[in-house]
């Protein structure tokens, strides 16, 4: 199995079985991912014309290929799937990336036809993302065979394993230009005739490329083992997932979308909170979340600090911890307590969570933040501290380098940045931030809920069983 799986995301040669010349056809998208991304194997495109595709020789058929091509990926109408996969086993190509719907998605008719793939599949021994998938990607190989016009995808060190394909189409493009971490793998499972979550699951868990996994989900093809594998891979890096299809309405949408068919969700829920994975319920969270472990660390514990230059920030967020998010606000230590009360005016009582504005009205927004965010993050009963910053022309807007320069004094603590004020100095600031290695979210509840959701990762780690 590892070694069929290698050869996914390790390919030293790849044949494009349907490629096209035609601009924004699938065939030719992919084609233009691959060099984009500066793949530096072997590509073989197959088109019956043959010819010439920006620049490399076409091969008229499978036939006509080299012998034991590590990938192919089949660009084809539903109904050319099984011969192909014969050809390409017969070629020596055990690895095949099935991009076409048609299959059991859409009617009986194609659901016929996927039990004739999976007959074609356990003959020829080949294994099989897809179909119906939009493609995977794995940038340590400079690697992508998805057709969704996508260009170069940044690398990091977080992976995406999606019962659907827009992780690796739209949700993928946001996160090239939305935000600023990379992916290391992302994988489009489609109605899963072959490989499915279980296996990919466990080769990331094996994967030293990838340092936590970000799982969305319609359907478990293998309970059992996708629970003992999770039961595993929990033990060494967060796994996060997002559960669809848990209404009857949302189960009736899965069966449209990838043939899917869920499973009980109360009985999942607690099976899945045994084997460490943590669940989350909006999609966005699995990209924030991802955003916040790219950059820093999993939080210690679940003791915030967060300063506002608004009391009633302070109040409606303290609720939301307490309530809401499972996140403590404790007292701070008493040199913590000194040190505010110090740089703040005599007239306000020092505390966790931090009233930031009366220092920076006296000192400066600059000396104020920096100065308060110092003393929490040195405190001991603080595992975790998020600045609410005040960005606006008129009340100033500081340069930004000291939230970079105790990030990295204070490596163990993360600090999550949000804002309040003017846009345009809110994305400044986020553009500032980020490429410097501190996550920041536009919604002021943001960070806490993704605190929340990875002091849960936290205590999956270290839990015993």
């Amino acid at each position: 199995m590892t070694d069929h799986l290698k050869l996914f995301f390790e390919p030293r040669s790849v044949a494009v079985v349907g490629a096209s010349g035609t601009p924004h056809k699938p065939g030719n998208d992919v084609l233009q991912n691959i060099l984009a991304n500066e793949y530096e194997g072997d590509i073989y495109p197959v088109n019956p014309k043959g010819g010439e595709i920006l620049g490399m020789d076409v091969y008229a058929s499978i036939n006509d290929l080299p012998d034991n091509v590590d990938l192919a990926i089949i660009i084809l109408p539903a109904r050319a799937n099984p011969q192909a996969i014969r050809e390409c086993a017969a070629k020596g190509i055990k690895a095949i990336v099935l991009a076409a719907g048609g299959f059991a998605e859409v009617d009986e008719g194609g659901t016929a036809l996927e039990q004739e793939l999976i007959r074609t599949i356990r003959e020829t021994g080949v294994r099989v993302i897809g179909p119906n998938t939009s493609g995977h990607t794995s940038t340590p190989a400079r690697f992508t065979s998805s057709f969704f016009p996508q260009g170069a995808i940044p690398r990091g060190n977080i992976s995406f394993l999606a019962q659907t394909g827009n992780f690796a189409t739209h949700t993928m493009r946001y996160i090239k230009t939305g935000e600023n971490f990379g992916v290391a793998r992302v994988v489009g499972l489609g109605n899963k005739v072959d490989l499915d979550e279980s296996d990919i699951l466990a080769y990331l868990g094996d994967d030293p490329e990838t340092h936590a996994i970000c799982v969305y989900l319609e359907s478990i093809k293998r309970p059992g083992l996708f629970l003992d594998t999770a039961r595993r891979v929990t033990k060494k890096k967060p796994v996060i997932l997002l559960k669809g299809g848990t209404t009857q309405e949302g189960a009736q949408a899965a069966v449209a979308h990838t043939a899917a068919m869920a499973s009980d969700d109360r009985v999942l829920d607690g099976a899945l909170k045994q084997a460490g994975v943590v669940r989350v319920f909006d999609y966005s969270h699995l990209f924030l979340a991802a955003k916040a472990m790219a950059a820093m660390p999993l939080p210690r514990g679940n003791r915030v600090s967060f300063m506002a230059p608004s009391g009633a920030m302070l109040v409606v967020l303290t609720d939301l911890c307490q309530q809401r998010f499972g996140l403590e606000v404790p007292q701070v230590e008493e040199r913590t307590r000194q040190r505010l009360q110090e740089i703040s005016p005599d007239f306000l009582r020092m505390r966790n969570p931090v009233d930031i504005w009366g220092s920076a009205t006296i000192h400066g927004v600059e000396f104020g933040y920096r100065e308060g965010m110092e003393a929490v993050l040195k405190d001991d009963n603080i595992d975790a501290v998020v600045p609410i910053l005040m960005l606006t022309e008129k009340t100033g807007v500081p340069p930004l380098d000291f939230i970079v320069e105790l990030a990295r004094k204070y490596p163990e603590k993360p600090i999550y940045a949000t804002f309040s004020g003017d846009r345009k100095y809110m994305d400044e600031g986020k553009a500032f931030l980020e490429p410097r290695g501190v996550p920041t979210f536009p919604l002021i509840e943001e960070p806490f809920e993704v605190l929340s959701i990875l002091y849960k990762c936290r205590r999956a780690l270290e839990r015993e069983a």
